[in-house]
């Protein structure tokens, strides 16, 4: 395994090396906040997750699509 060289730029920061892998683009539902129930079917959860499945976070988005 050969060493991750970090780039310098000219005004002397540090700059994280060029990762091969595009990171997903971030989505409205990653900016909820936590509210204790589902953002889309408003079934209670706990106050870490923001919906209760995938379903309704697939769901969620595809509304915010249609209602840009």
């Amino acid at each position: 395994m050969e060493p991750i060289q970090e780039s310098i730029a000219d005004d002397g920061a540090v700059r994280p090396p060029n990762l091969s892998t595009p990171t997903p683009p971030m989505r409205a539902r990653h900016l909820l906040p936590p509210k204790g129930a589902c953002w889309y079917c408003e079934k209670p959860l706990d106050n870490v997750r923001r919906f209760c499945d995938k379903e309704c976070a697939e769901a969620f988005d595809e509304e915010k699509e249609y209602t840009r």
